[in-house]
Parts: C-alpha cells; structure tokens; sequence
C-alpha cells in the first residue's frame, strides 16, 4: 500500500520561508517521478514543480519559479518544496504526488498516487 504523508505547513508571513516535506511508502521512490500541487480556496488544482525519479531534472510553474525549490532524497524516500518569499497567493493546501512511467508528473490526470495535503497560510 502506497502512502504519501506530506507536513511542514503551517501559517508563515508574507516573506517568510517554508519548507515542505512528503514522505514515501510502499513506492519504488527512485523510479516514480514526484510532484507538488496545490489548490486554494475555490479554486482548481494546481501544478507547482515535480522532480524526476533520480532527481537530475525539474521542472516550475511560472509562479513559482525562482522561489520554490523541489528536492528529493531517495535513501529516505523524502521529496520536499522548498518556499521562499511566500506570499498571499501561495495560500494553499499542497499535495504530494507520485506516478510511475513519467520523467516528470505536471498533470493532476497522471498522478497515481496523492498525500493528504498539507495547509500553508500565508498572511500579511
């Protein structure tokens, strides 16, 4: 059985700086690519970076670029998101994403397996 059980999220201010954090189970880590989406209040949700399985490519939403930072650590089956410079429109729930067969997972569509989410709040 496949988990993925994202933490890190927590109410930060504009500026501020975060770190994401989804551990991995039940997966072969190094041969699934793995992502971050997220989805605000009403709205759809969202691509911000995925990583591929040996974690030699990445790949940004324009809105995120150059601010967030997508990593992995396959010895600890971890994948993280790195936030600086948060602001309000980053306010979200942010998932954790796996898929196998892709070099990068940027579509909700192709993700096999999704985390519970994790709350970031942003405030001014």
């Amino acid at each position: 059985q496949v988990q993925l059980v994202e933490s890190g999220g927590r109410l930060v201010q504009t500026g501020d700086s975060l770190r994401l954090s989804c551990a991995a189970s039940g997966l072969t880590f190094s041969s699934a690519a793995m992502a971050w989406f997220r989805q605000a209040p009403g709205k759809e949700r969202e691509f911000v970076a995925t990583i591929t399985g040996r974690g030699s490519s990445t790949f940004y939403a324009d809105s995120v670029k150059g601010r967030f930072t997508i990593s992995r650590d396959n010895a600890k089956n971890t994948v993280y998101l790195q936030m600086n410079s948060l602001n309000i429109e980053d306010t979200a729930v942010y998932y954790c994403a796996a898929a196998y067969g892709s070099m990068i997972l940027t579509q909700t569509i192709r993700a096999r397996y999704w985390g519970q989410g994790t709350q970031v709040t942003v405030s001014s």
